[in-house]
């Protein structure tokens, strides 16, 4: 395996690093300062958007790009510190049309949309003139378990009706939110393969029957983007609207999920780096006790630690990375549930050390720490829960030791 990236990526990895400084931070008050009064800032992200394309900073995450598609075609390891840059700044991914959930949407419809849907959704979503979102998690079961959803999607005629609630909708309060893609049963037969019974399919957001109940706040957090309750009542469209075939709808969540969630953690592996930058800084300036915080043998441990670990996730991303790249996401499916599982708890970890350094401000909004530990905290569900990722990992683990039964058995000294 090489890690190693070529002179093009270090080029552009110090192009996205100027613009982030030069014209990124400086937004960064006007666009709390909007979100926090309850405006989504598209008055400040639709020009960073425009310098942003003009760069050539654009779409960096498709590895599939067509050359009538606007963006950089990059694999998702060069795509990976690049997101790791961007990801400093919780809205920045935004500005570069590389944000969830947007990014996996645009996989699923470059994979699997019919020359319809992508003049329709795709294209659009490409040139970011609009945003989408993806409907899978419902209130009422575990969707950890993605065959208890007990949204339907039922053939009518030349129409498929959908009825059901879901929520945790990430991206469903943005003003330019113009479709979901839905998953639901579109086989209620309880005698059918449940990994066989469910469908998506495209959803205007503006179809009757449609209703975004709340925006969720996350651990008091509120997203202006919204990670929202929505509810589908009777909501009629065309079979056309359903995306790749009947029945696929699992086989289409494992090909989105693969690529997002290593995006999610290259993007976490910025936040901590963030964090760590800050913790250092904090204890290089505040004294306690007649010393400086970095005095204290306590501080130096969480530095000592926080720096070992970011570096160990950061190689286990890069490895999923490569291995979707070269194999596929089957062949890295128990890597990326090992990048999940180390990166969000990582983000809690180095996240609680920075805050504790931070006092008090720490827990303010004067700092991006606290919402960074909460998504932090948030990260530890979507996109599965760790226990989900654990039971992955020690299925695989034990499937080898069966077929290596009794491999261990000259190590004992008895017998």
């Amino acid at each position: 395996m090489d890690f190693e990236f070529g002179y093009e990526n270090h080029e552009m990895q110090r192009t996205l690093q100027r613009f982030m400084d030069e014209r990124v931070l400086p937004r960064i008050r006007d666009w709390q300062g909007l979100a926090d009064r309850g405006v989504y800032p598209l008055a400040v992200l639709e020009p960073l958007k425009a310098q942003a394309r003009a760069l050539g900073l654009w779409n960096l995450f498709l590895p599939g790009l067509r050359d009538d598609e606007p963006g950089t075609r990059l694999s998702n390891l060069e795509y990976a510190p690049l997101a790791e840059i961007m990801g400093r700044v919780a809205w920045a991914p935004e500005v570069f049309n590389c944000s969830a959930p947007d990014t996996g949407n645009m996989e699923l419809l470059h994979l699997f949309a019919t020359p319809g849907q992508r003049e329709r959704w795709l294209a659009p979503l490409l040139e970011g003139r609009i945003r989408s979102c993806f409907a899978m998690s419902e209130p009422d079961v575990a969707s950890s378990d993605a065959t208890n959803i007990q949204t339907t999607i039922l053939r009518d005629g030349d129409h498929y009706v959908i009825n059901g609630r879901k929520w945790f909708i990430t991206g469903a309060a943005h003003p330019n939110c113009a479709f979901a893609i839905v998953m639901g049963a579109s086989d209620t037969d309880a005698n059918a393969d449940p990994h066989r019974r469910h469908s998506m399919a495209i959803v205007p957001m503006d179809a009757p029957g449609v209703e975004v109940v709340r925006n969720i706040p996350v651990m008091h957090h509120l997203a202006p983007e919204g990670h929202c309750e929505m509810v589908f009542r009777n909501v009629r469209v065309p079979v056309d609207a359903l995306l790749g075939a009947p029945g696929a709808g699992f086989a289409l969540a494992q090909a989105r999920l693969g690529p997002g969630r290593v995006h999610h953690c290259m993007r976490t592996i910025g936040q901590c780096e963030l964090a760590l930058e800050m913790m250092c800084e904090r204890a290089l300036e505040r004294r306690a006790f007649g010393k400086y915080l970095g005095d204290f043998a306590n501080v130096q441990d969480w530095i000592a630690h926080s720096r070992v670990e970011i570096d160990q996730a950061r190689l286990l991303v890069l490895r999923a990375a490569w291995l979707l790249d070269r194999r596929g996401g089957e062949a890295a499916r128990v890597d990326v549930s090992a990048i999940k599982l180390v990166a969000a708890q990582l983000q809690n970890r180095v996240l609680d050390r920075a805050i504790q350094i931070f006092g008090a401000m720490g827990l303010t909004p004067d700092t991006p720490l606290s919402a960074l530990w909460t998504w932090g905290r948030a990260m530890r569900f979507l996109d599965g829960p760790d226990e989900v990722h654990l039971r992955v990992l020690a299925r695989e683990e034990l499937d080898k030791a069966r077929a290596r039964r009794g491999a261990t058995a000259a190590y004992y000294l008895i017998g």
